[in-house]
């Protein structure tokens, strides 16, 4: 009797546990990094407003240990207190650039004719553009502010999502359950709601969480280039813009708020893989 089959199957088996166990390692990170987001003002060590003189551009030490800014200010309490607006707003946009674009996505491959030619055409219009470049001159037309900087990086990233689902209704329209959907006497919108968005939902969501660690960054270009909040309020782009000219002197101004995005992306980067590879029909059928 061969002992092949048993031994494929278990190296299946371990496989999709370690997958799992990845999984829940960086869903736990992620958790905690929105919960330090959430309570920032309740865990900063310092005021990350306050300022004190005489302690501009301290290096790092116990009693600081991101170092001071130029004002004094505690970069630890900072780079926490500025995770809730780059954190919170980056999931923001992408939750709305997702929701956009999959429902016109859903919509074109759904209809087709006129309203899929018309809205792909808009569609690579965006995309003929380089994203940062289109959406500094969107939020330079909107002007300044966190507000303005999601609204002008929504107008520029949709299109992803759109032409993603898209294709994915494309395909499951015709598909067997579709049609006995039909035959059942469904309505279009509970035909797309009910039973087609389910079924492409998986892939749309990795995209939107691999997606997170792109936002971020261009967020906190956009602030760096002075698009984004307005000093004093904390952020890491802005941050990063603030202690620039002081990197030889003082280096740790950039690193605190750098190295904070570095951390982040990579922890959902790492989660939108992870889930990439959790959410494989190979990997689930076994």
């Amino acid at each position: 009797m061969s002992t092949a089959a048993p031994v494929t199957v278990r190296k299946q088996k371990i496989k999709k546990n370690h997958v799992k166990g990845k999984l829940l390692f960086f869903a736990v990170l992620a958790a905690l990094l929105l919960a330090a987001a959430a309570f920032a003002q309740y865990i900063c060590p310092y005021d990350p407003y306050a300022q004190d003189l005489m302690q501009a551009q301290k290096p790092p030490s116990l009693a600081h240990p991101f170092g001071t800014d130029r004002y004094g200010r505690d970069l630890l309490s900072r780079v926490i207190t500025g995770s809730t607006v780059s954190v919170y707003a980056t999931l923001l946009l992408v939750a709305v650039t997702a929701a956009g674009g999959t429902a016109i996505g859903l919509i074109c491959g759904w209809r087709g004719g006129k309203t899929d030619m018309i809205l792909m055409r808009i569609s690579d219009l965006f995309l003929a553009f380089p994203s940062l470049v289109f959406a500094l001159a969107v939020a330079g037309v909107l002007g300044g502010g966190i507000h303005n900087a999601v609204i002008a990086l929504a107008v520029i990233s949709w299109p992803k999502f759109a032409r993603l689902a898209r294709g994915l209704a494309l395909a499951q329209k015709e598909s067997d359950y579709m049609m006995a959907a039909r035959l059942s006497g469904c309505t279009a919108p509970k035909l797309l709601f009910r039973h087609m968005l389910p079924n492409i939902a998986g892939p749309v969501l990795v995209t939107a969480v691999l997606d997170i660690g792109t936002m971020m960054m261009e967020l906190a270009g956009l602030s760096f280039l002075g698009l984004g909040v307005k000093p004093p309020m904390a952020e890491w782009g802005s941050m990063i813009n603030e202690g620039r000219n002081l990197l030889q002197v003082a280096p740790w101004m950039v690193l605190a708020p750098g190295c904070a995005i570095f951390v982040t992306v990579m922890i959902f980067n790492l989660l939108g893989d992870t889930l990439r590879d959790y959410m494989d029909p190979k990997q689930r059928s076994k």
